[in-house]
């Protein structure tokens, strides 16, 4: 990729949340996305999805690239303005977050922004024990606490990933066969975050002015033209998250 080719944006571990936007590079490593890019399998996956899920991979747009940020990064050093990844951290084993995230000071121009967004753990936690403390006297929170513990920690536990959870029969065979299960798939969750966690490992990486944002919120010009964080609505498109941003210095 030539230097005036480059992205302005990648939106790394993309899922289905992408953006059209011509100065956004979308990268994930799907398998569906593998079919996607694929002339003789792209049609394979119209026999597994329905619903949403198919709509979703019909519409995968052309500035996707299918790649593992397990591997370095396919861009030059200090050539991207913006770095961003939602609900994508929590799913990298947390001895391999510290390479992953030089990988993104490498790309990032000085001063370049990474923008970061997680599932917030303080949040969660914080309902869990407001629930828990509501049991004893509300009946209906008592039938609903297997909820709240789901909200903490059934991702990190599932084996079914959720594009087979509606599946049967040969289909369901066939996806698990393809993808694997939900671990093997990058679904579960290999750690959570709060503010201080993210901030002491991103400092640590190097980066600098980590600062706490929120989905309508950033130092990044005009980031709501990209519709990554947004429903078309103006509600966030990943609630109980964390959003912090940080830069890579000027003089590293």
């Amino acid at each position: 990729m030539s230097r005036s080719n480059l992205p302005r944006v990648l939106n790394l571990g993309c899922g289905h949340k992408t953006s059209p936007h011509p100065d956004v590079l979308n990268v994930d490593w799907s398998i569906f996305l593998r079919f996607r890019k694929s002339r003789l399998l792209r049609s394979l996956p119209l026999a597994l999805l329905r619903g949403a899920r198919r709509q979703r991979y019909v519409a995968i747009p052309d500035n996707t690239l299918a790649h593992d940020v397990a591997r370095p990064l396919p861009f030059p050093d200090a050539s991207i303005d913006i770095v961003y990844h939602s609900h994508m951290l929590e799913h990298i084993a947390r001895d391999q977050v510290t390479r992953f995230l030089h990988e993104v000071y490498r790309v990032l121009r000085p001063g370049g922004v990474h923008r970061v967004v997680v599932p917030d753990l303080e949040v969660l936690a914080r309902r869990y024990l407001e629930h828990v403390g509501e049991c004893g006297r509300n009946q209906h929170e008592r039938a609903r606490h297997e909820e709240y513990v789901a909200e903490l920690i059934e991702q990190c536990v599932r084996e079914i990933p959720a594009g087979a959870a509606a599946l049967s029969g040969w289909r369901r065979r066939l996806y698990l066969a393809l993808c694997g299960n939900a671990r093997t798939k990058g679904e579960v969750h290999r750690w959570m975050y709060d503010s201080v966690t993210l901030t002491q490992i991103l400092t640590a990486a190097g980066f600098a002015e980590v600062e706490v944002q929120a989905c309508d919120r950033s130092r990044i010009e005009d980031w709501k033209v990209y519709g990554l964080d947004l429903n078309e609505n103006g509600t966030a498109h990943k609630a109980d998250s964390l959003y912090i941003e940080c830069v890579r210095p000027r003089a590293g």
